[in-house]
């Protein structure tokens, strides 16, 4: 299966985002990509600025996702995101969506929101309560997952006890001592314990690293990406997850219950 990561600056203007995105789905869907993955929080986005979250989202059926999905209908290739979506109150959701073929077939509200490093996405943010269903694409199943999130081990655990495939993670990882190091620690250390493929891609503006990258069911980078934006592309094979399941039984082996929400 061919994926295309797509690493981009989200600017503080939606629309000139939107046109970002649609056309990085025109460039992928020409290289016959199956998917895109696409960074966190593409809506807007203003480091001067903490709350223009609160500004910018936008309900699912607002004109960002609109176009969106109306771009895909076009195309049979998936996208994943994540943006900002309003709830009704003075609070947003983070929302990690794929769209394919004129639909949302999947919607992840992020649960670790990220209160960190002194930072507060919790001031804004109201985190989600589900663990999210897989979602299947090309014949592998994927595992949602978003930014933060890959900071905690249970969240990929259960969705490989689940029977993901792969793992997708949109993320604005900030950029600080120390933290390009744990990107590419945390991102390999879910692939390898977990014998799935993981899908990382961030976001490459002003205040975060960029730093895409594919990880293989054996914990190899086959994909990284650097600071400026980039669409690249990766291939995922079948046989390398049964090869890593067949050599590294992690799963089978495991003693630990699997993991529940609290």
């Amino acid at each position: 299966m061919k994926i295309a990561l797509g690493q981009f600056a989200v600017g503080k203007i939606w629309e000139e985002n939107l046109e970002t995105v649609l056309g990085l789905m025109e460039k992928a869907n020409q290289q016959n990509a199956e998917l895109l993955v696409l960074p966190e929080g593409i809506l807007a986005r203003d480091i001067a600025d903490p709350e223009i979250v609160l500004k910018s989202a936008q309900p699912l059926d607002g004109p960002f996702i609109s176009a969106v999905i109306e771009k895909s209908r076009t195309m049979p290739m998936a996208v994943a995101m994540t943006v900002h979506t309003t709830t009704g109150e003075k609070r947003v959701h983070n929302n990690h969506l794929v769209i394919h073929k004129g639909k949302i077939i999947a919607c992840y509200t992020k649960l670790h929101l990220y209160d960190a490093f002194n930072m507060q996405e919790s001031a804004n943010v109201e985190p989600g309560t589900e663990v999210p269903a897989l979602v299947e694409i090309g014949g592998f199943k994927f595992g949602l997952m978003t930014c933060y999130d890959v900071r905690f081990p249970e969240l990929a655990r259960r969705l490989a006890a689940d029977g993901a495939d792969a793992f997708l993670l949109p993320a604005a990882w900030v950029r600080g001592l120390g933290k390009e190091a744990h990107w590419n620690i945390l991102v390999t250390a879910r692939a390898l314990e977990n014998t799935c493929y993981m899908i990382a891609v961030g976001e490459c503006g002003e205040r975060n690293i960029g730093a895409s990258m594919v990880v293989d069911p054996l914990g190899v980078a086959i994909l990284q990406a650097g600071e400026a934006p980039a669409l690249v592309y990766a291939n995922l094979s079948k046989e390398r997850i049964e090869h890593a399941r067949k050599i590294l039984p992690v799963l089978k082996n495991r003693k630990f219950k699997t993991p529940e929400l609290t």
